[in-house]
């Protein structure tokens, strides 16, 4: 595997049901009860970007709807706090997508860093409209932890595309 941006190593198709088994996981993960410690990432909302910065055709807002009503229902939180941010942050991954993958993983993660803290602020935002109190400044340490994930969560969710079709020891590809 060559995790380099200049890189001529020719991926697989995703396979969708990759994509939808790494999505529940990831909201499997949020459903922890460690989920809401601070510092810890939001998992759907990281592999939400991954999937619309990578695959901005199959996954969308319309993705990011269905998980933040998900979301939403799971935590007891406003209806619509994370269908909001999740729909909003798809929306900046999928029009930055192009952009983003120019770049090397470790400056990929800079520029998913302002996305997931957006997501993240939107979310508190909407918690402060309804009256509930400010979660701390813990709550917005995950987006940071996330980040750092960036780089690992990219090469394990293209973990798949990486083998070959045919074993061939005579083509380099």
């Amino acid at each position: 595997m060559q995790p380099t941006f200049s890189s001529s190593r020719i991926l697989l198709p995703v396979r969708p049901w990759f994509i939808f088994l790494s999505l529940i996981a990831a909201a499997v993960l949020n459903f922890l009860p460690t989920a809401h410690w601070p510092g810890m990432p939001d998992w759907v909302a990281l592999v939400l970007c991954f999937w619309s910065v990578r695959e901005f055709r199959r996954v969308g807002m319309g993705w990011g709807f269905v998980l933040g009503l998900l979301m939403d229902v799971a935590d007891g939180a406003v209806l619509g706090q994370h269908c909001f941010a999740y729909v909003l942050l798809a929306f900046a991954a999928s029009s930055l997508s192009r952009r983003i993958l120019w770049f090397p993983l470790a400056q990929q993660a800079l520029q998913i860093m302002p996305l997931l803290l957006g997501a993240q602020v939107l979310q508190a935002v909407m918690r402060l409209l309804v009256g509930a109190d400010f979660p701390g400044w813990g709550y917005f340490a995950g987006p940071f932890v996330a980040t750092l994930l960036w780089i690992p969560a990219t090469f394990i969710l293209l973990l798949p595309q990486y083998r070959p079709v045919e074993q061939d020891p005579n083509r380099p590809i």
